[in-house]
């Protein structure tokens, strides 16, 4: 019996909770510069070449190595207007992305780019061979928008439990969570979809997105249907 969530509906301009962990539950992210490149990668699979171009220009003190091997990444795939990344997290074992895409089978090739890279990374690094994550990624289509904000508030608690004592939600690096609520401007980050909610009528009571997230209380019928949702 295939994985659950593991067979997909594609739908172009679909939303989808994409998600995947490590083989035997084992961490894909052992130290910080492991998240520092896989958001790396995120970053340069969704801005538009030319920007990446000119950032590589503009920035003399790469050494030449980094230089080559941005070159070699500017030129593979890019998924720029192709992939909407709405919120993401990462954890030790697993991470989370919320995106939308535009043709049908975006979101298949830009994963596979994606995790074909970090693997090989990954794989490399650690003096290591095989696979690294627990099958293929998985892709839930989101169906209402009711979902959708539950689910990228679900995907900004994701990191709730390995906060240390006196952390806060915001403090935690690996989330698109402090994008919000600080308003940086990352580009390959779409925010204004999400926060539309909250600017017009005040999504589900709140006037702001860090509100919604630390503040809702979810019943037991939403909490249930979102605990379908974790990896298994």
């Amino acid at each position: 019996m295939p994985a659950k969530n593991a067979l997909k509906i594609y739908v172009a301009g679909g939303f989808y909770h994409v998600y995947n962990r490590g083989v035997e539950k084992r961490k894909v992210f052992m130290e910080q510069v492991d998240y520092k490149v896989f958001l790396r990668y995120l970053k340069i699979y969704l801005s538009p070449k030319k920007e990446l171009m000119r950032e590589l220009r503009d920035t003399p003190s790469l050494i030449n190595l980094a230089k080559q091997e941005l070159f070699q990444l500017i030129s593979m795939n890019n998924f720029y207007k192709r992939i909407d990344l709405l919120s993401y997290n990462l954890l030790p074992n697993h991470f989370h992305l919320l995106v939308r895409q535009k043709e049908k089978t975006d979101i298949e090739f830009f994963m596979r780019s994606l995790g074909t890279k970090y693997v090989v990374y990954f794989n490399k690094k650690y003096h290591r061979v095989g696979t690294l994550f627990q099958g293929v990624y998985k892709a839930v289509l989101v169906e209402t928008e009711e979902q959708l904000l539950h689910l990228s508030r679900y995907i900004h608690l994701n990191h709730q439990e390995i906060l240390k004592k006196g952390e806060s939600l915001v403090s935690y690096p690996w989330s698109s969570y402090p994008a919000y609520v600080k308003n940086w401007q990352t580009k390959w980050l779409v925010k204004d979809f999400l926060l539309s909610y909250f600017k017009q009528a005040g999504g589900f009571g709140f006037n702001s997105y860090q509100g919604f997230v630390e503040g809702y209380q979810q019943n037991w019928q939403v909490e249930e249907k979102y605990k379908a949702l974790l990896l298994e």
